[in-house]
């Protein structure tokens, strides 16, 4: 390829960008890395794009810093680079201070995991006297449809019917009209 076809490449690739087309941006400045792979802006084309698959207005100001800095600064890339990372960087520990607490919580405070509440039927060899050891003491904490049907359905099963629609008179509107969700009311009922 000659140098006005990477030229060509680099504007479409730019324009995709411009557009928010960050996916097909993405896929431009990796063909173009394939055949120039030391070509700085396709590198920041490159993470750009994919720092605008996740967050638009991010990439776009940076997009714009990098154009002003391109031609004044010789450590343009690295200086865009380290930009990226420490917002990867920033991003994940925020992520970890919010996660963490949410995660302590449910460790230490009145509840136990539905998955460990399942290893304790397994050790015990019965869900109904399982149950019934923790049920005034301690909740289960449900995280999902799939856990939440698992434990009406064995309520259901163990002879539990009333607290078993008591749970789904309570925490079935967050499901919606979900067709497993409200299927449960047939297990319950015996249909």
């Amino acid at each position: 390829m000659g140098k006005v076809n990477q030229d060509l490449l680099l504007q479409r690739a730019e324009h995709e960008f411009l557009k928010g087309d960050y996916t097909n941006a993405l896929r431009s400045y990796g063909l173009i890395l394939k055949d120039y792979p030391t070509l700085d802006e396709a590198k920041i084309g490159v993470y750009l794009s994919d720092l605008g698959v996740e967050s638009e207005d991010e990439a776009q100001a940076l997009f714009d810093y990098y154009q002003l800095i391109k031609d004044e600064r010789e450590n343009a890339v690295d200086i865009i680079d380290g930009i990226i990372e420490s917002l990867d960087t920033s991003k994940q520990m925020i992520q970890e201070l919010l996660v963490d607490p949410v995660e302590e919580q449910v460790e230490y405070g009145d509840g136990i995991r539905y998955s460990d509440f399942l290893d304790l039927v397994e050790s015990r060899g019965s869900f109904k006297k399982t149950f019934e050891d923790i049920m005034f003491s301690t909740k289960v904490v449900i995280t999902n449809k799939d856990e939440f049907i698992d434990f009406v359905t064995q309520l259901s099963n163990e002879g539990f019917d009333e607290m078993a629609l008591g749970y789904l008179d309570a925490s079935g509107h967050l499901f919606g009209n979900d067709q497993d969700v409200l299927a449960l009311y047939h297990v319950v009922s015996g249909k």
